[in-house]
């Protein structure tokens, strides 16, 4: 009698060919995933997948042999929660995010209002420094939890960035972590924690006559002292005021608010900003196409609703003019309003502003219109070692120690980076200038200096919703037009 070869039975697999096959795909993709991220800890997840689909050891859905009807219930709507929770955790992270606009400062290029799809993959997604965090959040959770932090401080991972199909262009719209939100208080995050400190010390110190002003003859130790004073008697007082501020917080890079403006400036390239105009290189650039500046205008006769909403001009332009600002027009709405007689011709522009520039412990006569003085400011590019000169010493002072973890003093006139006399410094990161096209309306590089490039997030690839705030859902509220919109 002949021998006849029987096929071996896997007893421990207790998966259906279609089990099998699926399980199969997905420890393929989830391989792939690991690979593009390059990280390896993510293989310990993989025994729970192959169970999943293979072994099933493990009784994933116990809750469905539950007897009680109720219990089944909301046992399937939580199990289709935490689901949905964990596929929305990497979907936000890696590959896509949504955000919306909530000011004014790139109208009228973007509106309030309008709600983008922001893709991680256009720059490469940067992998999570602090990776525990309650998913459709950033820093904080909603009122109906309660309010509160939404991620753990630890653990904290360093900084990687995932490679993506492209870098950052000149004229990008880009979507970034605010450089200057590493400390905020909860009630007052509009200036940001330093710039405020800065303020309301000089203030402080004003009112009781002992405040100083720095000028450039006096030695940068003087100049500092001074700076310092008005930043410690802010500081003081703001921390000292939990009622009208809030909490003091420090929060992780990825952690902090999220900005979008448009790149005006890349690493490498030299900036200058001459009655409006930007300059790279010495170069003018031309302005966006929606750009708008403020203008001295008067009046001739009342604007109707309908006038208002064909040249977009908003409530909050309104407002801008009524407060004496100026109204904020791009070049075609202007020159419509003149053909209408709604507004004297050649209308000035409105006086920029000129406090709070950044760097804010500078002495300097720059103004939001005429930044950076005779020489303008070099934008810190990787790998480039500049000469560090105490003249410029405060625009790059933030790079190298809150951005790239240096300490730095300034001794007798001598500049220690970790306690080594040097008068150069290697720039470890690539440096952004980002602004808005709302260029007079604009919380932008010009008060808070440069992007790091691990601030970056991404880039908006279409708007999917656009709502007008100053207008009703059933009259005219939802921008029709403005739907899947990718051109910015």
């Amino acid at each position: 009698m002949k021998n006849k070869l029987q096929t071996p039975e896997f007893v421990f697999l207790k998966a259906t060919r279609t089990d099998c096959i699926k399980g199969t795909i997905y420890i393929l993709l989830y391989f792939a995933f690991l690979f593009w991220v390059g990280s390896w800890w993510g293989l310990l997840v993989t025994p729970l997948i192959f169970d999943l689909y293979f072994t099933k050891y493990i009784n994933w859905g116990w809750w469905k042999d539950l007897e009680n009807p109720l219990y089944r219930f909301i046992m399937s709507w939580v199990d289709a929660i935490v689901f949905a929770c964990i596929a929305i955790y990497f979907l936000n992270n890696f590959f896509f995010q949504n955000f919306v606009i909530p000011t004014s400062s790139l109208e009228k290029t973007m509106l309030v209002g309008d709600y983008l799809c922001v893709s991680k993959l256009s720059y490469g997604p940067a992998v999570p420094r602090t990776p525990l965090t309650m998913p459709l959040t950033q820093n904080t959770m909603p009122a109906f939890l309660g309010g509160g932090k939404s991620y753990s401080d630890f653990p904290q991972w360093e900084y990687r960035r995932v490679k993506g199909f492209g870098e950052v262009e000149l004229n990008d719209i880009v979507v970034f972590n605010f450089p200057a939100g590493d400390t905020v208080c909860i009630k007052a995050t509009n200036p940001d924690f330093r710039t405020a400190c800065y303020g309301i010390g000089q203030q402080i110190l004003q009112e009781s006559n002992a405040d100083i002003e720095p000028t450039e003859s006096m030695t940068y130790e003087q100049q500092q002292l001074i700076y310092n004073r008005r930043y410690a008697y802010g500081r003081q007082y703001m921390l000292s005021h939990p009622e009208i501020f809030g909490e003091m917080v420090v929060r992780p890079t990825d952690r902090r608010d999220n900005y979008v403006k448009r790149c005006v400036g890349l690493p490498g390239q030299t900036l200058r900003i001459v009655d409006g105009i930007i300059h790279l290189d010495g170069k003018p650039q031309p302005q966006p196409e929606h750009a708008q500046f403020n203008y001295d205008v008067t009046f001739r006769r009342e604007m109707n609703d309908e006038h208002m909403k064909d040249l977009g001009i908003s409530f909050e332009d309104v407002q801008s003019f009524m407060a004496g600002h100026g109204m904020p027009l791009t070049q075609k709405a202007k020159a419509e309003l003149e053909r209408l007689g709604f507004i004297d011709k050649n209308a000035p522009l409105s006086e920029s502003a000129n406090n709070g520039l950044y760097p804010i412990n500078m002495p300097k006569d720059w103004t939001a219109a005429n930044y950076g003085g005779p020489n303008g400011i070099w934008i810190p590019k990787k790998g480039v070692k500049r000469t560090l000169t105490l003249a410029e010493l405060p625009i790059y002072a933030p790079c190298i120690t809150t951005h790239e973890g240096n300490t730095l003093e300034v001794k007798d006139g001598q500049i220690f980076i970790n306690g080594t006399a040097t008068t150069e410094y290697t720039f470890q990161q690539d440096y952004y200038w980002m602004m808005g096209d709302n260029r007079d309306c604009s919380a932008d590089s010009r008060f808070w200096g440069f992007v790091p490039e691990d601030h970056i997030v991404g880039k908006p690839l279409f708007i999917w919703l656009s709502l007008d705030p100053d207008r009703g859902i059933f009259n005219g509220g939802i921008r029709w037009k403005r739907l899947f919109r990718t051109e910015f």
